[in-house]
């Protein structure tokens, strides 16, 4: 279902009578309410081994092609499946949503945080762990860290997140875990954000690049001190990046400049400068290959059974089919045949490849 993209039990279930789907599973499919009732209670931890293999045998088959920096990062973002007014399940957490003039209603939605290795010609979705009711997306992180460095203890160097993990308790984890961190800085509020805009603000770019219309100053100081509960001083960089293009509608050529500001415990011996930005600027692979590729084109959002394990199985299970189809697409198909087709469509000719076999007489009750 997932690798073909049908997006519904009952898609699924009216391929059960096709030639394609007997053939391959060797039975009769089960309906639809059965998949969703076994998934309430198959062992998430089996499907999270399978996923382990893949990575495995891709690792064995130097498969993995390192960024030129040879760093390998573990970009973390939290991701909410769904929301709904009406259904309510145990693993739901909830708000008051404000609904205008009407009166306040409480929200039901789940919310996870999945964990995504980056290579140079592959992004690996790893695995993923349920925020539960009552605590913060990083407590769901940090379950999660502990799960991949028992896993995966050599699968990667440095952990990138976004400006919720910038917190003393986290970068501490995760120094304890023996890796290194890169997670954006936005909070004006915190000492270290306001030593580093007053200690760089007279001082010349460190370096200055220009590639893709875009150029970028870069500034980077180590040696910060002032966030007390971190264990290890910190190192901080800030980024000016203006990007130039040209508006299609009446062809005016536009600058749009933006800053960012990264704090992290790589030394500038094991990471430069620019290696350290280009490392952040990855956290956004986990958004745009990760989440956006899952929601609009495998259906990950749609909810199969509303059911705390279910959720999460059928999450773990849509990571497993979204890489061993990439995996297929990238590693099976020769270049001539990528260069011709596009995922998307091979995609479809797996879907198709389920309804061009002739079906059998429906079955009368």
């Amino acid at each position: 279902m997932f690798l073909a993209r049908l997006g519904s039990l009952n898609a699924l279930e009216q391929l059960k009578d096709g030639l394609a789907l007997r053939t391959f599973v060797g039975a009769e499919l089960p309906s639809a309410d059965t998949v969703g009732r076994v998934f309430a209670l198959i062992d998430s931890n089996t499907i999270r081994k399978v996923n382990r293999e893949i990575y495995v045998q891709l690792k064995r088959n130097k498969s993995l092609e390192l960024l030129k920096h040879g760093l390998i990062p573990l970009t973390i973002d939290g991701h909410e499946s769904h929301a709904t007014y009406r259904q309510r399940c145990e693993g739901c957490l909830e708000r008051t949503i404000n609904r205008g003039t009407e009166s306040e209603k409480i929200q039901y939605y789940h919310r996870h945080v999945t964990a995504q290795l980056v290579y140079r010609n592959f992004s690996l979705l790893l695995d993923v762990e349920p925020q539960l009711p009552g605590e913060g997306e990083r407590a769901a992180a940090q379950r999660l860290l502990e799960r991949v460095m028992k896993d995966y203890p050599r699968a990667f160097d440095v952990v990138v997140a976004d400006a919720l993990y910038c917190c003393a308790p986290f970068i501490n984890f995760v120094i304890d875990c023996g890796k290194d961190i890169i997670v954006v800085a936005k909070d004006d509020r915190q000492d270290i954000v306001k030593d580093a805009e007053r200690f760089l603000r007279n001082k010349p770019p460190s370096a200055v690049t220009e590639d893709k219309k875009v150029l970028r100053k870069c500034w980077d100081e180590s040696g910060f001190e002032s966030w007390t509960s971190v264990k290890i001083p910190l190192r901080v960089l800030k980024t000016e990046e203006t990007k130039t293009f040209r508006r299609q509608l009446n062809g005016e050529l536009v600058q749009e400049i933006s800053s960012w500001m990264w704090v992290t415990t790589l030394s500038a011996v094991r990471a430069s400068t620019i290696t350290v930005v280009q490392i952040g600027h990855l956290r956004w692979n986990i958004e745009n290959q990760g989440f956006n590729e899952m929601v609009n084109h495998w259906r990950s959002d749609h909810i199969y059974k509303h059911d705390p394990a279910a959720i999460l199985n059928f999450w773990l299970l849509c990571m497993t089919a979204y890489n061993i189809f990439r995996c297929f697409y990238l590693r099976n198909l020769k270049p001539a045949i990528r260069a011709s087709f596009t995922m998307l469509h091979v995609a479809r000719q797996v879907q198709s490849s389920l309804y061009c076999q002739p079906q059998t007489a429906a079955r009368s009750p």
